[in-house]
């Protein structure tokens, strides 16, 4: 069992930053990789990025060169920093964990184990 927490969402201007963390707790943490989806109203849950075994990282297209995804193994919390934020940015943003293999984590939420709450994330033009 795998439990998530997500912190650090906000109101934030477009353009601005924000720092969001997934704190994990459990007894495998360490088996399981970790990513960011993010979910508007009336959307599906979509990937944004990915943090898969030593520096491995995986981005959305979308978020590229703005987002940077890191994992802090010795408290077991996974890192979003968002930077010059967009209107569409704006989303409740879930961390998810999924058993680590050989391949890159998922880019689907349905094949993720576990998920947190979610943080809100607006963007104001």
């Amino acid at each position: 069992q795998v439990q998530l927490v997500e912190s650090g969402g906000g109101l934030v201007q477009a353009g601005g930053s924000l720092r969001l963390s997934c704190a994990a707790s459990g007894r495998t943490v360490s088996a399981y990789a970790v990513a960011w989806f993010r979910q508007a109203p009336g959307w599906e849950r979509d990937f944004v990025a990915a943090h898969h075994w030593g520096d491995n990282t995986y981005y959305a297209d979308s978020v590229k060169g703005r987002f940077t995804i890191s994992r802090d193994n010795a408290n077991n919390t996974v890192y979003l920093r968002m930077d010059s934020l967009k209107p569409e940015d704006t989303a409740v943003y879930f961390c998810g964990a999924v058993k680590r293999g050989p391949r890159p984590p998922p880019r689907v939420s349905h094949e993720y184990d576990y998920w947190g709450r979610g943080t809100q994330v607006t963007v104001s033009s």
